[in-house]
């Protein structure tokens, strides 16, 4: 008697090959691929495990990408299966909100670093601090909901380490540690200042995305030049993903993504023969106390021209931006990379973070591509 054939639910296997193209191994990258064919399949439900037989984490995001962590070596491809079941919750390592209890900053972090972008309570306060804050971490746990609570409520200042990093980043009037911003007509920056507007679209567990939308400002002619900027942090990247767009452009403009250089450090900055990377190396607030050394980077895959500009006038210990310039056109988005790294959180010089950047470079050009099967 012919055997029963086992229910499709038991049966229904699929795989994801994952191919890497390039000479050097990429570990636990997150990689993307539609998500519409994997649903459509096994629907909502369903689990990712490697060659072992381990699960593997999986998000489908706002946009229709199923991503995941994937692991290959030099020039070699990983295959990873997928069958229909319940995955098991992970702990996630992206998170973030508004926090209105502090002015509206929106904050996120992954395991790596966290973030901040000011919000309107600040712009209402006459505050001036215009870029991205950078905060350290030396744990790969979430922290930021535990820091504004304490900051708040228990008297611990986040501008202190209480064991797992701290704020001692210096933004005040400047792009801070990776804004992007456009050059009027005399090449003077034009600074946003905080968002007026905000969606969250993804919130983990390996991928965090926000929209913001910023006031209307005036560059030129143009008076009415509308910002806005798509943030993503996946896990265990040092670098978030930005889109950035300009409602009201008539003509094309100069946009630079750019960091602060302080006067402690005035010359600690490298430009890529490529004009896709750069980095500084911040020795932060209060230096003197052991805070350890900052690593800030930008990456344009499109190439830029790289330089140096002084302020006009000294801003705290701010004395001038690096900047990559490139050209936007109206109706144009402009991708760029932009992020940090710590001492005492794993990164140990500058050196090894700015090999760190054209390793990202690189795997930008050359992604690990995924094949459903």
């Amino acid at each position: 008697m012919a055997l029963a054939a086992l229910p499709l639910a038991v049966t229904a296997q699929s795989r994801l090959t994952v191919e890497n193209h390039l000479p050097f191994d990429r570990k636990s990258e997150i990689v993307e691929t539609p998500a519409a064919p994997v649903t459509e399949k096994f629907g909502e439900s369903f689990i990712i495990t490697d060659s072992e037989g381990n699960e593997v984490e999986w998000q489908v995001t706002h946009d229709g990408k199923l991503i995941f962590p994937a692991d290959v070596r030099a020039n070699s491809t990983t295959t990873y299966n997928i069958i229909k079941g319940v995955a098991a919750k992970k702990t996630p390592k992206v998170y973030g909100r508004q926090f209105p209890e502090r002015k509206d900053d929106m904050a996120w972090e992954n395991d790596r670093s966290a973030y901040r972008a000011y919000g309107p309570a600040l712009e209402k306060s006459g505050e001036r601090a215009f870029g991205y804050d950078l905060w350290t971490k030396c744990v790969d746990t979430l922290v930021l909901e535990q820091r504004f609570f304490d900051h708040n409520h228990r008297n611990l200042s986040f501008h202190k380490d209480h064991g797992n990093g701290m704020d001692v980043y210096s933004v005040g009037p400047t792009l801070g540690g990776g804004t992007a911003a456009l050059l009027n007509d005399n090449g003077e920056i034009v600074y946003p200042y905080c968002y007026r507007d905000y969606e969250i679209l993804d919130n983990g567990p390996l991928r965090f995305t926000v929209s913001l939308t910023y006031n209307p400002v005036t560059v030129n002619a143009d008076t009415a030049v509308v910002e806005k900027r798509l943030i993503s942090l996946d896990r265990g990247s040092w670098l978030n993903k930005t889109v950035v767009s300009y409602d009201g452009l008539t003509t094309k403009r100069t946009v630079a993504p750019g960091i602060v250089v302080h006067r402690q450090n005035p010359a600690a900055y490298i430009f890529s023969e490529s004009g896709k990377a750069m980095s500084y190396a911040d020795l932060t607030d209060n230096s003197d106390c052991g805070n350890g050394v900052m690593f800030v980077g930008v990456v344009v895959p499109q190439g830029s021209a790289m330089s140096y500009q002084p302020l006009a006038e000294r801003a705290g210990d701010a004395v001038g931006h690096i900047l990559a310039k490139a050209l936007i056109a109206p109706g144009e988005d402009f991708l760029y990379y932009w992020g940090s790294g710590w001492s005492k959180g794993g990164m140990p010089d500058q050196l090894e973070w700015q090999a760190t950047l054209e390793r990202f470079r690189d795997a930008l050009a050359s992604p690990l591509s995924v094949r459903f099967e």
